[in-house]
């Protein structure tokens, strides 16, 4: 089967994230949980400005996100809309029909992230009460009803630890064929299993090279065990804090820090103890390296909000930063997410500078490559 997710050699993809309402670490959400009109004009900067695909998360206390991509897919004319997932909630079945359906009325636009949950408080909220291993076991039965849902040609039937299905439609086809790309999250050793095995692209927040370079071989390992150590694409989240010097990019990375003490008060990481979850936990392995622990990362947000988030930075010029994402294409990673602490006005400088710059640097690198220079990717 094709890489529903595949590039061409060399490419490199932007995901941003819209929110229902301005808020961030430095923007309390206040209002209505929905406004309107943020989030169409969220979705517009996003579009106009040339990202590939837009995040929208999942919460226990959010709007449904498939009417979120729904509504800013009617204003909006190209971007994609990665559209967050936890198995369990809703019948494999039907979520087949959700996407399916998000895919048709987007023009081919939809594409699910797959979040299996690592708040075992946040999964109570709406009633889920399996431990960590037990969602993941849930998971690769869910995801692998999805696949054959969206790929049949005919009804669908299932007999499994947490699904018995007997004749689930395939009528509303997806408009990717076979499917839509499946984007997966989790960095539990569970996690990884069931990525090596499902995962078009798999999703990690901003970490140091070593890092990157190591989980990167363990999902390739597990990958492998299912003949796919060369379908998987890899994907990593950063806070980009941009400005026209150096010296001005890491004064703004300090003030928006000390917004964020202001905002949650002082040891914020001392409040409820430390994450459950795996990805957290790289997070705060990075920040204990210091809060530049190598180039553009920039730790010290992931350490004062307890790393309860995509939360590390890379900070500089727009070509500073350009030229931190190529240092991480070369590990393999072809994807990049991005949000600003400022979410509109973020996306709007994101697409105006930082992507058309990183973009034409990939193609030089590309150029480069094939004229004998140096490597794209790291072997």
């Amino acid at each position: 089967m094709t890489n529903p997710a595949a590039l061409n050699p060399g490419d490199v993809e932007f995901i941003g994230m819209i929110q229902p309402r301005q808020q961030s670490e430095i923007h309390p959400a206040s209002g209505p949980a929905i406004d309107p009109g943020y989030l169409v004009a969220s979705a517009q900067a996003h579009d106009e400005g040339g990202f590939d695909r837009i995040l929208i998360g999942w919460y226990s206390n959010g709007p449904d996100g498939f009417q979120i991509a729904a509504h800013a897919g009617a204003h909006t004319k190209k971007v994609g809309f990665l559209v967050a997932h936890r198995p369990g909630f809703r019948a494999p079945s039907l979520a087949a029909r959700d996407y399916a359906t998000l895919d048709q009325l987007t023009g081919g636009r939809a594409a699910i992230h797959v979040i299996s949950g690592g708040d075992d408080t946040d999964q109570a909220r709406d009633g889920d009460w399996l431990g960590k291993d037990d969602r993941y076991a849930r998971t690769d039965e869910y995801v692998d009803i999805l696949k054959r849902i969206w790929a049949a040609d005919g009804p669908v039937d299932h007999e499994g630890t947490y699904y018995r299905i007997k004749g689930a439609s395939p009528e509303v086809h997806t408009v990717q064929r076979p499917r839509i790309p499946i984007y997966f999250g989790g960095a539990s050793e569970a996690a990884l299993r069931v990525a090596g095995k499902h995962a078009d692209v798999y999703a990690l927040w901003g970490e140091t090279q070593a890092q990157v370079r190591e989980i990167v071989g363990r999902v390739r390992e597990e990958a492998a065990k299912h003949g796919r150590e060369n379908e998987v694409r890899f994907s990593l989240s950063f806070r980009p804090i941009l400005a026209p010097t150096e010296d001005e990019a890491w004064a703004k990375a300090e003030r928006i820090l000390g917004r964020v003490r202001e905002v949650r008060g002082q040891a914020a990481l001392g409040r409820g103890g430390a994450p459950a979850n795996a990805g957290s936990q790289r997070l705060l392995a990075a920040a204990a390296q210091g809060d530049r622990p190598e180039g553009r990362l920039y730790t010290a947000i992931a350490r004062e909000t307890g790393a309860r988030g995509n939360t590390t930075a890379l900070v500089g010029t727009p070509e500073q930063v350009a030229e931190a994402f190529l240092e991480y294409h070369a590990l393999g990673v072809t994807t990049f997410l991005i949000r600003g602490f400022n979410p509109l006005e973020d996306a709007v400088e994101y697409g105006r500078e930082l992507l058309p710059i990183t973009r034409r640097l990939v193609r030089e690198r590309l150029a480069a490559s094939a004229a004998g220079g140096f490597q794209v990717a790291a072997e």
